[in-house]
């Protein structure tokens, strides 16, 4: 990253958390070289970036100042209050009732569990499918079985390791998407009737996998800005026999937390202690706003016991279903179980991300998607304060693409989910985020949408849920 960008960066995270508002006056060109050691050049290249983001404005003769259109904040949510009882998971067919109306290209998809599909570099991704395509050699088939195209997994220990973790090409294994992943890794370590400490909300496809393999589930609270709660982990720990533990450590979804790098290190020892595997989903990491890669909880794995699980799908290549996993002690189980089940992700697939990678055009792909993301979150945020009914809090994630709105205690998610889908906009509801359809008030909206979908949807999901505040 440029020292420009680093710079704009800083500023904008600044102006994202509300230490500088709207209307706030910034450090003029020469009171920001001084302050960060670096060049007047540098320091405009920043400010033109921030302008063009709409984040500042130059005023004639009196300097720089934060933009009206930076984000207006909410208070955030408070962190979640899931009572970490045992219960069996039974949410499918609502999940399977919101993700059936996702599905419709003519509704405007705020609940969506992706981007918009304009964001990746599907052209440049085709060009090296067919390059894929000519050179694959068919004796090669039994090569690329799992673990995986071997170029592939030198390619995604390469990220690892450029960003200071320690992970050989022989340690990843390729998987049909992180959800593969994740589902071979629970399988691996479970039985039918066992408990696993899942976060609360949680992503609704770990509910599923969780009823689809007959275990049980213990809700533990997340807090909006720091993730899984450790106290009510840890009693439960001593309360109960867990055989696992599910968590998003970056960007969780569908809350936005992260966890502080010394709260991923407490909890990786914390289930150490209990002899505890913990599955890692960090399909979000790459994802972050800033200059700074969030380590993973994998980074602080002395014993083995994190089962790491990442994705091109989130930040590459939605359709292409290429994810991985970094096992621990785990991965030769989990290949085993891959060979019987699947055998192998999608040859040609894995050969077209590994030839993208190595043409050096996904970190810039990655920078261009984080700002757009960022942006669009400010955008969002402001919306949501603009149309939304007094009392609305809303999450500040510093990165990924999902907000999490806890509206006034009188609004039905469902029945405004229900509401918004007959004016043509989708949204995820609370509800499906938890073994026990909590959050009935809570809904999640994806900001990573074209801009004026962003604008219109958002004021007319406040407008509804004005109506149902009354």
């Amino acid at each position: 990253m440029k020292r420009y960008e680093a710079l704009a960066d800083k500023i904008a995270t600044l102006i994202r958390s509300g230490a500088l508002k709207a209307g706030d006056r910034i450090p003029s060109i020469r009171q920001a070289s001084a302050r960060y050691s670096v060049s007047p050049s540098t320091v405009f290249q920043a400010y033109y970036r921030l302008e063009g983001r709409g984040l500042i404005r130059a005023r004639e003769r009196s300097g720089y100042y934060v933009s009206d259109k930076a984000p207006r904040l909410l208070p955030e949510p408070q962190a979640s209050q899931a009572v970490a009882t045992s219960s069996d998971v039974t949410v499918s067919e609502l999940v399977f009732s919101v993700l059936e109306s996702m599905q419709d290209t003519d509704i405007a998809p705020l609940g969506a569990a992706y981007p918009a599909a304009e964001l990746f570099p599907l052209e440049k991704l085709a060009q090296s499918l067919a390059r894929a395509n000519r050179h694959v050699n068919p004796s090669s088939s039994g090569a690329n079985l799992s673990p995986g195209n071997e170029a592939l997994r030198r390619a995604i220990s390469l990220r690892y390791m450029t960003s200071g973790l320690s992970v050989g090409a022989d340690e990843v294994l390729i998987t049909n998407g992180a959800l593969e992943g994740l589902t071979l890794a629970l399988q691996a370590i479970t039985e039918p009737g066992d408990l696993v400490a899942i976060e609360s909300p949680t992503f609704y496809a770990v509910l599923q996998i969780v009823e689809r393999l007959k275990l049980k589930a213990i809700e533990i609270p997340v807090h909006p800005s720091e993730g899984l709660d450790l106290e009510v982990l840890s009693e439960a720990l001593k309360n109960n026999t867990i055989s696992a533990c599910w968590c998003m450590s970056n960007f969780q979804n569908p809350m936005g937390a992260t966890m502080p790098d010394i709260k991923k290190q407490d909890l990786v020892t914390l289930l150490g202690q209990y002899e505890v595997p913990l599955i890692e989903d960090d399909v979000y990491g790459e994802l972050y706003f800033g200059s700074t890669y969030p380590k993973p909880a994998k980074a602080f794995d002395e014993l083995g016991l994190v089962i790491h699980c990442g994705s091109f799908s989130k930040s590459l290549a939605p359709g292409y279903r290429i994810g991985w996993v970094i096992a621990g002690r785990y991965q030769e189980r989990i290949r085993r179980d891959k060979l019987m089940t699947t055998l192998s992700a999608s040859v040609p697939a894995q050969l077209a991300i590994a030839d993208y990678i190595s043409r050096g055009g996904y970190d810039r792909h990655l920078r261009r998607l984080r700002h757009f993301l960022e942006d669009q979150q400010a955008l969002m945020t402001s919306a949501i304060a603009s149309h939304f009914p007094a009392g609305t809090k809303v999450t500040r994630p510093r990165g990924g693409y999902f907000l999490w709105l806890e509206l006034p205690s009188n609004i039905d998610s469902l029945a405004l989910y229900h509401a918004c889908l007959a004016k043509g906009i989708n949204l995820a509801p609370g509800p499906i985020f938890s073994a026990t359809e909590d959050y009935g008030n809570c809904i999640r909206l994806n900001y990573g949408q074209p801009l004026g979908q962003i604008t219109s949807a958002v004021e007319a999901v406040g407008k509804i849920a004005r109506g149902l505040n009354q």
